[in-house]
C-alpha cells in the first residue's frame, strides 16, 4: 500500500508541471551534443548499412525471421567514448534503434511517405497532432510538428525540425532529422493555450534526433530508425519509481512509428 501511495503521489507531481519545472542548462546541451557526435561517428564507421546486418549470426537469423513475419525489431543502444559512458548532467539520453520490413514496397514509395510532412498528422495520429511543411530546398526540409505524448499524463509540445535526405545508391537512402525548437504547451487546444519558455518546462522532451535508413531488397524495403532524445533528469529520491515510468515512452514511440510506417506503406504497394 505504501508503494501504491508513493506511485500516486509521483503521478500527481508529474502532472503538476509548474511545480516540476526544469531548466535546460548549457552543460546538459553540451553533453548531449557530445553524445550525438560520438553516435554519428559510430554510424559513419559502420560497414553495414542496416543495424540488423551487424548482429551476430544467431541474432541476425532471429531478426530476419521476425521481420519476415511483419513484426519489428527494436533494441536500446548506448554510445560510449573510449569504453566509458558519456555523462549527461541533469538530463537523460534515450537511445533506441528499430527496423521493420515493408513487403512489396519500393524505396521511392517509402521515402515519399516520410517526406510527405503535411500528412504526418493523419499518418501518425494520435502521436502527431499537427504537421506542416515549412520549406523545402532539394533534399532539405524544415517542418513543424505538434507531438502529443500520453503515459498516464498527456504532454503536448510544438516543435520544428530540419531534415536532410541522402540517396547513396539506387537501393539505399538515409536521412538525418534534428529538432531545432521544442516548446511544451500548456492547456493545448483551449482558449488558455500557451507555450512554456523553451528550455524551462516539464523537461519531457528537450531534444529529438532521428536517423532513418531505407534499403531496397527483393522482398521489399527495410526501414530503420534510430532515435536519440534528451529529457530532464529524474528528481532525486524518486529515481527507482519514476525512471521506469518515464523511459518507456521513447521505446513505445519508436515502435509505434515503425509499425505505423509499415502499415501506411503496404496498401500503397497494391496500387
Amino acid at each position: 500500500m505504501r508503494r501504491l501511495a508513493l506511485f500516486i503521489l509521483c503521478l500527481t507531481a508529474l502532472g503538476t508541471r509548474s511545480a516540476a519545472a526544469a531548466d535546460l542548462e548549457p552543460k546538459t546541451v553540451a553533453a548531449f551534443d557530445r553524445y550525438v557526435r560520438a553516435t554519428e561517428a559510430r554510424m559513419s564507421a559502420s560497414t553495414q548499412f542496416l543495424w540488423t546486418d551487424s548482429l551476430p549470426e544467431p541474432q541476425r537469423k532471429t531478426a530476419a525471421a521476425t521481420l519476415g513475419r511483419g513484426e519489428f525489431v527494436i533494441e536500446p543502444l548506448t554510445t560510449k567514448e573510449a569504453g566509458k559512458d558519456i555523462d549527461i548532467p541533469d538530463g537523460i539520453v534515450h537511445h533506441w534503434i528499430g527496423v521493420v520490413l515493408a513487403k512489396g514496397v519500393t524505396i521511392d514509395q517509402a521515402v515519399a511517405l516520410l517526406q510527405d510532412y503535411d500528412r504526418h498528422a493523419d499518418i501518425y495520429k494520435p502521436n502527431v497532432a499537427r504537421s506542416k511543411l515549412l520549406s523545402r530546398t532539394g533534399d532539405d526540409f524544415t517542418v513543424s510538428l505538434r507531438f502529443s505524448m500520453k503515459k498516464g499524463i498527456t504532454v503536448v509540445v510544438n516543435s520544428e525540425h530540419a531534415a536532410h535526405f541522402t540517396r547513396h545508391a539506387p537501393d539505399r537512402v538515409s536521412s538525418r532529422i534534428y529538432s531545432t525548437r521544442i516548446a511544451e504547451v500548456e492547456a493545448p487546444d483551449t482558449p488558455k493555450e500557451r507555450e512554456e519558455p523553451v528550455g524551462h518546462d516539464g523537461g519531457y522532451l528537450w531534444r529529438l534526433n532521428s536517423y532513418w535508413r531505407f534499403q531496397q531488397r527483393p522482398e521489399g524495403v527495410y526501414i530503420q530508425c534510430e532515435s536519440v532524445t534528451l529529457t530532464r533528469g529524474i528528481p532525486f529520491g524518486l529515481a527507482w519509481l519514476v525512471r521506469p515510468f518515464v523511459t518507456t515512452l521513447p521505446r513505445e514511440t519508436l515502435a509505434f512509428t515503425l509499425e505505423t510506417t509499415r502499415k501506411a506503406l503496404v496498401p500503397r504497394a497494391a496500387k
